[in-house]
Order: structure tokens, then sequence, then C-alpha cells
């Protein structure tokens, strides 16, 4: 089969590789229908992550059951399903807890050893504690299928965020991030009653997004300007929430600029770069609470799947290029330059 693998910094490529098979008796073959890349995989791309030459990439798809092993009981033949970004064996205490992330048995698509998300064909393993699945009707609903992927991350990930940010009825909240993961923040802040949501962005493409997921201001200052502009819009208290959802230490400084004592930072932007643009003296001295990190996206679904079905929420918005199999390595390019927010994969 076709998947995409990186060599090195800047060089993605489509390339044949062995077709997965079922190797363990709760593993299952999934043929992908949709993937897409994520920003966390530019991170690989620029070089800021290290990767093995070949090493798979790609950890967001969707897609039908090919193959399912002796040992899996909730999928068969035919069955669509989406994955999270980390498989996990849902058996164990961090599983039950519904920190999936941390399962001991799970792990990341495109790591070392594992099949990525952007390629025909998926070995999934521990099936039944992974996969949800989804309406058979979808496959033949583009619009609906592409809002299903969201799932895999980054509307997962964006309502760890606003969890994270202690989002409730009635609260302000601050959105850092114009990016997928920043956009699904705004829309989970708007689902779970924030009143009013300020996104920090420039790009008034993704700021349009943001408006239209719930955003009710945009500031597109950064830094000191923005600290002030935000503080300007809450009467110089700042917001009760901030969404973190870059992960340099400039957007952590600004996520704890603009918070108010008491405030919440609900942080999932992927660490890169030095610093953490942590003080925690300044935390201390104004209670700040600092809560988020690796989305257990796997535990959300079944909270979130209802509402994307009948539309009281739809993330497709985020997908704006959508590319076959053989454009994946121009979509990284796209993404790296800013020309593109998220690109949707078609195999």
């Amino acid at each position: 089969m076709r998947a995409t693998v990186i060599h090195a910094p800047h060089d993605i490529r489509v390339e044949e590789v062995p077709d997965p098979r079922v190797q363990q008796p709760t593993d299952v073959v999934l043929r992908v229908l949709r993937a897409c890349i994520c920003g966390s995989d530019l991170w690989a791309y620029r070089g800021e992550s290290a990767r093995q030459p070949g090493q798979r990439i790609g950890h967001e798809f969707l897609g039908v059951v090919e193959e399912a092993g002796s040992g899996v009981n909730g999928f068969a033949v035919g069955d669509l399903v989406v994955a999270p970004f980390v498989w996990s064996d849902g058996t164990c205490a961090y599983c039950a807890e519904g920190l999936t992330t941390s399962c001991p048995q799970g792990g990341f698509w495109g790591s070392v050893g594992s099949d990525g998300g952007q390629g025909e064909a998926v070995r999934v393993p521990f099936a039944d504690g992974t996969l949800v699945k989804l309406p058979a009707a979808a496959a033949s609903d583009d619009r609906l299928l592409t809002a299903l992927l969201a799932l895999s991350d980054v509307l997962g990930t964006g309502h760890h965020a606003a969890i994270g940010a202690g989002v409730k009825p009635g609260s302000t909240v601050a959105v850092v991030g114009d990016g997928a993961v920043g956009l699904c923040g705004v829309m989970a802040a708007k689902r779970l009653g924030a009143e009013r949501i300020i996104a920090l962005g420039r790009h008034q493409a993704r700021t349009d997004i943001a408006r239209a997921f719930g955003a009710t201001d945009v500031v597109a200052e950064r830094g000191e300007a923005a600290l002030a502009a935000v503080r300007e819009l809450t009467r110089g208290e700042g917001t009760h929430g901030v969404i973190e959802a870059v992960g340099t230490e400039q957007s952590m400084r600004t996520a704890l600029g603009i918070v108010r004592d008491g405030g919440s930072v609900g942080y999932v932007g992927v660490p890169h770069g030095s610093g953490t643009g942590v003080d925690l003296g300044v935390m201390f001295d104004r209670n700040i609470a600092l809560r988020g990190g690796v989305a257990p996206v796997r535990t959300y679904i079944p909270e979130l799947l209802p509402d994307v079905l009948d539309g009281t929420i739809d993330p497709s918005p985020v997908f704006d290029l959508t590319v076959g199999l053989d454009g994946v390595p121009g979509g990284y390019k796209a993404m790296d330059e800013r020309t593109a927010l998220k690109v949707l994969v078609k195999p």
C-alpha cells in the first residue's frame, strides 16, 4: 500500500510500504477514508521534533474495518469508525479514569514501528478500547464525514483545553492561537456556555471562522499590546479562563498575562522552543490554575459525537484545503507557509 513517510526536515514522501495485517487477536485493519495533517506534524516537518528517516507520520483518520482479529468483540468488517490520535487498551486503570493517553499499552500513530494515519490503511491495536463506531450512513455524506474526522484530535483537544480553562456558563474566555485546535477551542467554549469569547489571531480568514464558531471579540495584537487589548475588553480584570493552543513561551506568557486572578489556563499547545513562560511565583500570588496536556480524546468522543451528528456543532470549516495522497507533501508545505489552515487528505 501507499503511505506518507518523513525522511528529513521538509522531506515528506508518499511511498510503497508493507500492507498492514492483523498481528494480535485484538487488532483490526482499517481502510482509511479520511485523514489530515495536524499542526503538531509540522514540528517534525520543520526538524523541531526528531524522526527516523522513513518513519511514518499522521495521527488523525477515520475509515472502514477491513479485517478484524479473533479477539475483537465490538467491531466487524464494514463498520465505519473513527480513531483517536492515541490507541489505548480500554481496560487499565488510566483508561477507566478517562486518561487514555496514559495507557501503559497505548501509543501514538506514526511512532516507530506503527502505522501513520496518512496512508491507505492502518493496523489498529486494541481496537475495542480505541475505536468508536460511526453511523454507516455518514460514509456517503462528505461534509459530515469531514466534521467527524475532527473527533480524532482537534475537536476533542479544543474541548480538553476548555475544560482545563474552567469554562462554564456565563464565563469570559480568551483563546490564544488561531490554528485548528484554537478554533475548536472557541467552539468548545461556546458549547460549554461561555458568554464572551475573545479570540487572539491576526489572520482574517481564521478569525472569521472563530467568529462563526462563537467568538465575540478578536484581538489581533501580540505581546504587551495583546495584554492591554484584553484588559481593555475586560475592564482591566482579564478573563476567567484562557485556552492556550500554541505551545511557545510567548503564547504561555500571553495566556498567564490575560487570565484574571483566580482564573485558569487550559493548555494543549504542544510545547516547543526554549523556555516555558511559566512563572510559578506569579501563579502562586494570583491563584492561577494551570491544567491541560495531551488530550484524552477517546474519552470525549462519545460526548461530542451526538452534537456533530445532529449539526449542533460543525468543525468542518477548519479544513480549508483538500488533497489526495499524492498531494500530502504539498499539503505540509502549504500549512508550513500558513497558506492552509488544516489539510484534509482523501487517500
